[in-house]
C-alpha cells in the first residue's frame, strides 16, 4: 500500500553494514590472555561495587584499553545467539622511570612466592536495558614483561550474551581501584545487518522491510511469511530537543510480551526529505536582538550576516569581520550587533549550500535603504582608516577608485564624524558603520532637474516667436512629467486604527511589502516626526491631497476598531473612543474628510478599501463603505495589488508572483495576530490524589 511521504519521511537512517560474525561453540563463560600472562575466571558473577579510589602502593596492573568484537554463540548448526567479546588491555601504572630502576628495586607488593610477578583482580560489569552483569578475573604478569612505556598484555573474556538492536555500556576497573573506570558503549545491530541472519532464531520471525519511492509517494514493503504475527509501526526518531507525542499509532503489534524489533530509517541521507525539511523552516525575529531558527527537526546548520543593497541581486556576505555560527533549531540566539538595519540579513546555509535567507528588520524598519557600510580599523598610536564595504572589497573612501564611496569619501567621513551614521557593530579593532547616501543621489537629480528646467526656459523663450506652437508644447512637455511621475510610481496613502502592537507588525510588513512595488507608500508607522510637527489631523489632510492630486490612492485598512469608529462616525457625525487614549488619532482624524468622499459619491477610482483573513471578514465593514473596491487579504491580493497600481499593474501572472512575495511576507505577523491571548486565570491546583 502506497504511504504517504510526510509521513515515512519521519524515520530518518540507513541501515548498517553487513557482518560476517566468528562462531564460538559451547555454553560455558571463558577467559584467555596473551603468550606470557596468566589469567583465572572466577565462578559465578559478583555484585560489583567499585569502591574509592586508593594510592598505588608500587607498580600495579590498570586497565588501559577496552576493545569489542561481536560473535555468535551457537548450540546446534542453526541455532546461534549474539554475543560480545571483550579484550582489556592491561598497563603498568607507577613503574619508576629512569635506566638503573627495576621492578624489583621499588617498593611494590612483591614477594618471593609471587615469582617476580604483577597480579591484578579485574572487574567487567556490563549493563543494557533491564539486565547486568559483573564477573572477576585475575590476572598474572611477569616481571619480564614489563617495561617502561610498553602494554602488558591483554585479557580477554568469551563472551557476554546480548539482545540484538540493544546499547550495552562496559565498564572495567580494577579491586582495589587505582585509577577512574574506563567505559565503553556499544550499539549492537539487529537482524538485518548480520549475514548469519537465519542462524539466530529470534530473526527467523522477523518481515523484511524495503522502501521505494515513485514520485511523491514512498512504497513500503514487507516481506511477511504465511502464519508469522508481526506488528508494524511507523515513528519519529528524534534525539535531540523536547519529546513530540507519538499521533501515528501501530498498525499491529504483536502479541508477545518482549517480541524481538527491527527498525529502518530509510530517509537519513535521502536529500528529498532534506528539501522538505528546509521548506518548513523559517527564521523569526525576536525582540530585542534576538532570533530564531524553526524547524520541525533539529538540523546541522551555520548562520551568518549579509549587507542586502536595494535593488542588489546578490546579499554581501559580512565574513569574516562578522563569522558563521553554528545554529541550533528552535533555539533563540542573539545577533552581535548594537542597532538593527533594513539591510542586515540572515543566511543559513547547510553543507555549504544557502538554504534560508531572511532580511529580519524590513518589516519594522522600512525597505532597504541606499546606505554604504564603512569599516574603522583602529591602528597604532590611535590612528584610524576607513574603507568602505562593496562588492569588489574594502575600498579605501579616500582613493582614487571608480567607486561612489571613493568619489564622496570626505562628505562620508564628514557625516561619521557629525554622527549622521549608525554604528552597527563594534569590534576590539574595528567598527562597522552605515552611512546614508540617499542625498547625494538626491543632489545629482536636483541638478539633473534644474538643467533641464533651464533647457525648458530657454526653449519656451524661443517658441514665444510662435504663439501658435505654444500650447502644443506645454501639452507634451505635461504628458513628460505624468509619465515621469507614473515610472516612479503611484502613491499610496495607508490608513489603520492600530488596535494592538501586533495589528501595528502587520500594517508595517503590509506596507514594506507594497514598498518592494512600483508603489510610494505613506504610513503612520513612519512618519512620527512628522506627526508629532504637525499633528495627525493635519498629517493625514495633507498627504491624502498629494496622493489625490498625483493620482494616487487611499487604502482603508479595516480592524475590528476601525469598523467601530466608521459605525460611530456614521450614526453621531463624529468618531468616538475605542482603546486607549491616542490609540486611533491618525485614523480618526481621517473620518472627517474620507467618509464623506463615500456619502457622496466621490470613492470610485481614489479609494481601495481592505480587511484581513481571520481578523475581520467583510461584511463586518458599514455598508455605505463598500462603495469602492473591498478585498481580503491575503485571499484577494492579486486582485487588491491590481487596484492599487491601476492602469500602470502588470499582467496576471507577474500580478500572482507579487501577490506570492506579498503573502509571503505577510505570513508571520499575521499568525502573531490570529494567536489567541493566553489566558490570564491562574491554573487549578493539583488534586492531591
Amino acid at each position: 500500500m502506497p504511504v504517504p511521504w510526510f509521513l515515512l519521511s519521519l524515520a530518518l537512517g540507513r541501515s548498517p553494514a553487513v557482518l560476517s560474525l566468528e562462531r564460538l561453540s559451547g555454553t560455558q563463560d571463558t577467559v584467555h590472555c596473551s603468550p606470557g600472562l596468566s589469567c583465572h575466571l572466577w565462578d559465578g558473577d559478583l555484585l560489583c561495587v567499585p569502591g574509592s579510589l586508593m594510592p598505588a602502593p608500587g607498580p600495579v596492573l590498570v586497565p588501559a584499553r577496552l576493545q569489542t568484537e561481536l560473535v555468535l554463540r551457537c548450540y546446534q548448526e542453526q541455532d546461534c545467539d549474539l554475543c560480545l567479546r571483550v579484550a582489556i588491555h592491561l598497563a603498568v601504572h607507577g613503574l619508576p622511570e629512569g635506566p638503573d630502576q627495576d621492578l624489583y628495586g621499588t617498593d611494590a607488593e612483591l614477594k618471593p612466592e609471587e615469582n617476580g610477578s604483577l597480579q591484578a583482580q579485574v572487574v567487567l560489569y556490563f549493563r543494557a536495558y533491564a539486565a547486568s552483569r559483573c564477573v572477576l578475573m585475575e590476572v598474572q604478569v611477569p616481571a619480564a614483561l614489563v617495561h617502561p612505556g610498553r602494554p602488558a598484555g591483554s585479557v580477554v573474556f568469551e563472551c557476554l550474551e546480548v539482545a540484538l538492536g540493544a546499547e550495552v555500556r562496559i565498564w572495567a576497573y580494577t579491586q582495589p581501584r587505582y585509577q577512574k573506570e574506563l567505559n565503553l558503549t556499544q550499539q549492537l545491530p539487529d537482524c538485518r545487518s548480520l549475514e548469519v541472519r537465519d542462524s539466530i532464531e529470534n530473526c527467523k520471525a522477523l518481515p523484511w522491510l524495503d522502501v521505494a519511492t515513485d514520485g511523491e509517494d514512498v512504497l513500503l514493503h514487507v516481506d511477511i511469511s504465511e502464519g508469522q504475527r508481526v506488528g508494524l509501526s511507523l515513528y519519529w526518531n528524534q534525539s535531540q530537543g523536547p519529546t513530540r507525542p507519538w499521533w501515528h499509532q501501530n498498525l499491529v503489534w504483536p502479541l508477545e510480551p518482549d517480541s524481538v524489533r527491527t527498525s529502518l530509517c530509510p530517509f537519513r541521507e535521502d536529500p528529498r526529505a532534506h528539501r522538505n525539511l528546509w521548506h518548513g523552516a523559517r527564521l523569526r525575529l525576536l525582540p530585542p536582538q534576538s532570533w530564531r531558527l524553526e524547524a520541525r527537526c533539529p538540523m546541522p546548520a551555520e548562520a551568518s550576516l549579509c549587507w542586502q543593497p536595494p535593488g542588489g541581486d546578490t546579499c554581501q556576505p559580512l565574513t569574516p569581520l562578522l563569522p558563521r555560527e553554528n545554529v541550533t533549531v528552535n533555539k533563540a540566539l542573539e545577533f552581535p550587533l548594537l542597532n538593527g538595519h533594513p539591510n542586515l540579513c540572515v543566511q543559513v546555509h547547510s553543507a555549504e549550500k544557502l538554504q534560508l535567507q531572511d532580511c529580519l528588520w524590513a518589516d519594522s524598519l522600512r525597505p532597504p535603504r541606499d546606505d554604504v557600510l564603512l569599516l574603522e580599523v583602529q591602528g597604532a598610536r590611535e590612528n584610524r582608516s576607513f574603507c568602505a564595504l562593496e562588492p569588489g572589497g574594502c575600498t579605501p573612501v579616500l582613493s582614487r577608485a571608480p567607486t561612489r564611496a571613493a568619489r564622496l569619501g570626505e562628505q562620508l567621513l564628514r557625516d561619521l564624524h557629525s554622527g549622521q551614521c549608525l554604528k552597527l557593530w563594534d569590534g576590539d579593532l574595528e567598527t562597522l558603520w552605515a552611512c546614508p547616501m540617499d542625498k547625494y543621489m538626491h543632489q545629482r537629480w536636483v541638478l539633473l532637474w534644474l538643467a533641464g528646467l533651464l533647457l525648458a526656459a530657454v526653449l519656451f523663450l524661443l517658441l514665444l516667436l510662435q504663439k501658435g506652437r505654444v500650447k502644443g508644447w506645454l501639452r507634451l512637455l505635461q504628458e513628460d512629467i505624468r509619465a515621469g511621475a507614473a515610472a516612479r510610481g503611484r502613491r499610496a496613502l495607508l490608513l489603520h486604527a492600530a488596535d494592538d502592537a501586533a495589528f501595528e507588525r502587520l500594517v508595517g510588513a503590509l506596507a514594506s511589502a507594497l514598498g518592494r512595488l512600483p508603489l510610494r507608500v505613506a504610513v503612520d508607522l513612519w512618519s512620527g516626526r512628522e506627526l508629532g510637527a504637525l499633528g495627525p489631523a493635519a498629517w493625514v489632510h495633507a498627504q491624502r491631497r498629494l496622493a489625490m492630486q498625483e493620482g494616487g490612492v487611499v487604502v482603508l485598512l479595516f480592524s475590528p476598531a476601525a469598523a467601530a469608529l466608521c459605525r460611530e462616525w456614521l450614526q453621531d457625525g463624529a468618531p468616538g473612543a475605542h482603546g486607549p487614549p491616542g490609540t486611533h488619532d491618525a485614523f480618526a482624524a481621517s473620518l472627517s474628510c474620507v467618509l464623506p468622499d463615500f456619502l457622496q459619491g466621490r470613492a470610485a477610482g481614489r479609494y481601495v478599501s481592505a480587511c484581513f483573513d481571520g481578523l475581520l471578514p467583510p461584511a463586518a465593514v458599514p455598508a455605505p463603505l463598500h462603495a469602492a473596491p473591498l478585498f481580503s487579504l491575503p485571499a484577494q491580493l492579486p486582485e487588491f495589488l491590481g487596484a492599487l497600481q491601476g492602469r500602470d499593474a502588470p499582467g496576471p501572472a507577474r500580478l500572482r508572483e507579487s501577490a506570492r512575495q506579498v503573502a509571503r511576507a505577510l505570513r508571520p505577523a499575521l499568525e502573531r495576530c490570529s494567536r489567541p491571548p493566553p489566558d490570564p486565570s491562574p491554573a487549578a491546583p493539583a488534586d492531591p490524589e
